[in-house]
């Protein structure tokens, strides 16, 4: 009887990996099918793209559909220009924020700290959409209007990037500071020499998350700005589509074209960011 509840559970679980695994591969095919018919289709031609039935891969690829949708707008290059600017500044500043404001909440003690800290935390309750019309009449009041300082400056202090950097920094043995103040360290050297350089997972995962989000911001460019010398990429694209018609083959290109900075970066950070997420509690 022994011998076979012991066969029975190795054979139980080799049945429930293979239904994970199975919904694992569903999910993932359904995740990945919009992008491989956006590479595809960038690469047909018009009478492709309107094919009945649908043509999964294109006959020939056209390559030219690139430069086409590069130089679809005249302003098209300066889309991905004022992107690269407002992300990479942006997440830099909330970068050096989130480790001065974190830093403050986990190893400094001062009057109120976690009556504010709680607070800070309760803003991020209030829906984004609550805060458009007053951040709009803001940024109005102060001449700020079609200027790079309304697509950088409201985005710049993130209360989950504060939040996480705080929690890891609590991680830090308090030995590691009192050391520190032994060899004569104050806050900014015990900061930047040690509590910095091990967290270099979470700070990156700030980063990655700060540059997607940013590279895919529409709504907030798109009401602060109608320059065209001043629109980012998701503001551009609506743009060119509205300006070609229904090029789907050029739109599809123009689209890989914004896709592939996103990409590179996560890529780049993929080992950070997933070293944080198996750290910090993330999923779940």
């Amino acid at each position: 009887m022994q011998e076979r509840i012991s066969t029975r559970a190795p054979l139980a679980k080799r049945l429930g990996n293979f239904w994970a695994y199975l919904l694992l591969t569903f999910g993932s095919i359904v995740m990945i099918l919009p992008f491989f018919w956006m590479l595809s289709t960038s690469l047909k031609t018009y009478n492709e793209t309107l094919a009945m039935p649908i043509k999964w891969l294109p006959s020939v690829p056209q390559w030219q559909n690139y430069i086409e949708a590069w130089n679809a707008q005249p302003y098209f290059p300066r889309y991905f220009v004022n992107s690269f600017f407002v992300t990479v500044v942006t997440m830099v500043v909330e970068v050096l924020l989130s480790i001065l404001a974190a830093y403050a909440f986990s190893r400094m003690k001062f009057l109120g700290k976690n009556i504010l800290f709680m607070l800070l935390l309760s803003t991020m309750m209030i829906p984004g959409e609550v805060l458009l019309v007053p951040n709009f009449i803001t940024l109005r009041e102060l001449g700020w209007y079609n200027t790079y300082y309304a697509l950088i400056i409201p985005w710049v202090v993130s209360v989950f990037a504060v939040f996480l950097l705080r929690q890891h920094f609590l991680q830090i043995p308090n030995e590691l500071q009192e050391a520190a103040y032994l060899d004569g360290a104050g806050h900014t050297r015990f900061m930047l020499q040690i509590m910095v350089p091990l967290s270099r997972p979470p700070i990156a995962t700030i980063a990655l998350l700060k540059f997607i989000g940013s590279w895919n911001a529409f709504l907030w460019p798109l009401i602060v700005t109608d320059k065209a010398e001043l629109r980012t990429v998701p503001v551009g694209l609506i743009s060119l589509m509205q300006d070609e018609g229904p090029q789907y083959h050029i739109w599809m290109a123009a689209a890989t074209l914004a896709l592939i900075p996103v990409v590179a970066v996560f890529l780049a950070a993929q080992k950070q960011f997933l070293e944080s997420v198996a750290r910090s509690g993330l999923k779940g």
